[in-house]
């Protein structure tokens, strides 16, 4: 296991050190994978802009000054490629074609232990939760993403989307109480 710290692997991969990259592509991949499918909610691109954004690091390894921590650094390359893509999707209006094709859950063989009743209730939630995350405005679902899926620091966010920390905080709050509504709304919350 290595034990150096992002900072010291992007610096030794700077120096020449292709191990040091390998290393924080294995450190990052599931939880950049993770942000980015939140955003496009589709797994072919969600890979390929996760290679996209492994792409970006290598060639662009040099941008990267130590000023900033290196997960915030990565997480905005990817953050700038999902949008990117979100901004093209929506002009030409298509559907991801695993939306199209199946549901992630068709393929998951059942426990036949399980409560058919919660698992029903846990889908519908899930459901319910992610249609109303994505009908959030971008600015909102993006600090949710940030905030409450990826557990990312108020400082590391502020840095991410540039703005001041008091702006952050008030926007996750917005965001927390819009996505509130729409699940009373959806009948998932009662008063």
């Amino acid at each position: 296991m290595n034990s150096k710290t992002d900072e010291e692997l992007i610096n030794d991969f700077q120096n020449g050190d292709i191990n040091s990259y390998n290393q924080l592509v294995y450190r990052y991949k599931d939880r950049l994978f993770n942000y980015i499918y939140h955003f496009v909610h589709d797994l072919d691109l969600a890979e390929d802009l996760l290679q996209d954004t492994f792409l970006k690091l290598y060639t662009h390894k040099n941008s990267y000054k130590n000023i900033a921590k290196f997960s915030t650094w990565i997480y905005t390359i990817a953050g700038n490629f999902s949008k990117t893509e979100l901004r093209k999707t929506k002009r030409r209006k298509t559907y991801p074609a695993s939306e199209l094709l199946f549901e992630e859950t068709e393929f998951i063989i059942k426990d036949e232990s399980s409560n058919p009743d919660k698992d029903i209730l846990n889908y519908s939630l899930k459901t319910d939760l992610k249609k109303c995350l994505v009908g959030l405005p971008l600015k909102f679902r993006t600090i949710i993403i940030l905030r409450d899926i990826q557990e990312l620091s108020y400082d590391e966010i502020s840095i991410i989307i540039e703005l001041p920390l008091g702006t952050v905080k008030s926007r996750i709050n917005r965001a927390r109480l819009k996505l509130y509504e729409c699940l009373e709304k959806k009948g998932v919350i009662n008063e």
